[in-house]
């Protein structure tokens, strides 16, 4: 899963992790975690369907450079509910078979919690100071770094400058734009708001844009608060008001790139990946006559759900020295730049959407980059599968109307509660 997009409603196998992790004290540096810090050998990587084929030949050549520390790639389906749950129970087993993973942002806090994942610390210190900081974040649990960045992501705003020349930067903004897209005999403004992950993101986005936020830094529920509802109240309002249209409740990412291609849509959040397939896609209509610009926020650039992968170290690995070597490869500046040119991945280093040729192949760059310095984590808590949850439930009744934006946001709190106090 490339853009943190598809996770499912909980699996049972979460469920089980979330109770584990409420009398686990993973986090202590003992343990697992303290052993085989030197040890050198071969060692297993795994992460999601290599769509774009770009692990095979990074892991090609690893294994040419280190024909004693060979890597084998095990690729798991293209699904991230699979992909969790395939996780869990290997690092659950203690087996250490999975020696590196490739982890969703939104999961280090549920694995660091459970002590799975090896503290990038002391001798096992990564160099991340050529990355951005917000990637940094995602792979911080505690204060300590337990995934090392990988690929980023960050929404933008796709629009018709056909229509609209000059991209709105604030949501009042946009929304006073609505009437050229009716007088045109189009829908105005879509995102991600089916009852699924992406619905997570997208009001979490509205939310922090609106000066609220979900959780605070200990993970407690903050969402009944004015801010909060003004950010939910937001795509209420605009549903309601016929801004986003009905069967928008419906639209995942395909959905509402599909709209936006075939000129039903005249803005869309979504993610880079839309850019290089509106821009080819034989049935597009849109060819050349879109633009990208940051989400539209308050007072300026709004605030992106972070997306995107990190690298991490199974805590009973038994060659972590191998393992660590791999995870800095894996982060090199030239990796990154593979990356982004073998399957259109946001780089972690920031170096890198300055690069002349990058920017060349990929226009977008720029405009991710202020997404992603703007941009805020989705909450950060070892219980996510539960919280996300409930912020699906309850923002999806508001925005389609059969709870009140003060019902579902008490609601809301009282879920995320209690699941946290699990």
């Amino acid at each position: 899963m490339r853009h943190s997009k598809k996770i499912a409603p909980l699996a049972i196998v979460s469920v089980l992790a979330m109770v584990l992790a409420a009398c686990s004290s993973g986090t202590s540096g003992g343990g697992a975690a303290a052993s085989n810090l030197d040890a050198r050998g071969p060692i297993t990587y795994v992460q999601g369907k290599d769509n774009s084929n770009v692990i095979r030949p990074l892991v090609d050549k690893w294994n040419a450079a280190h024909p004693n520390e060979i890597v084998t790639f095990k690729e798991q389906s293209d699904n991230a509910d699979q992909q969790h749950d395939d996780l869990v129970q290997h690092f659950q087993a203690k087996t250490g078979d999975y020696d590196v993973a490739s982890v969703d942002v939104i999961w280090t806090a549920e694995f660091a919690a459970q002590g799975w994942l090896e503290p990038l610390k002391d001798s096992m210190t990564i160099d991340t100071a050529g990355f951005l900081p917000a990637t940094v974040a995602t792979g911080t649990y505690k204060d300590v770094l337990y995934a090392a960045p990988q690929t980023s992501d960050g929404g933008l705003l796709y629009y018709r400058k056909d229509l609209v020349p000059t991209p709105p930067t604030t949501w009042d903004e946009m929304m006073g734009m609505c009437s050229i897209a009716k007088a045109n005999n189009i829908d105005c403004y879509a995102g991600q708001f089916a009852q699924y992950e992406g619905l997570t993101v997208n009001v979490a986005e509205a939310i922090n844009t609106a000066g609220g936020t979900v959780v605070d830094k200990d993970g407690k529920p903050t969402v009944d608060t004015p801010q909060a509802k003004a950010g939910l109240n937001n795509l209420a309002q605009a549903y309601k008001d016929g801004n986003i249209p009905k069967q928008a409740v419906t639209y995942q990412e395909e959905q509402g790139r599909q709209s936006f291609e075939a000129g039903k849509l005249m803005f869309l959040r979504n993610w880079p990946y839309v850019y290089n397939l509106a821009k080819t896609d034989g049935s597009s209509t849109v060819k050349d006559t879109f633009g990208i610009a940051p989400l539209p926020g308050k007072d300026g650039p709004g605030a992106s759900s972070l997306g995107g992968h990190n690298l991490a170290i199974n805590a009973t690995s038994k060659y972590k020295a191998t393992a660590k070597d791999f995870l800095t490869f894996m982060t090199s500046a030239e990796t990154e730049k593979f990356y982004a040119t073998q399957g259109s991945l946001a780089p972690v280093r920031a170096d890198l959407y300055a690069d002349a040729d990058l920017v060349k192949q990929l226009p977008y760059l720029p405009v991710l980059l202020t997404s992603i310095k703007n941009a805020v984590p989705r909450p950060v808590t070892p219980f996510y599968p539960a919280v996300t949850q409930a912020i699906q439930q309850n923002s999806f009744a508001a925005i389609n109307g059969s709870k009140s934006v003060d019902q579902a946001m008490t609601d809301m709190q009282n879920a995320i509660s209690t699941a946290v106090s699990k």
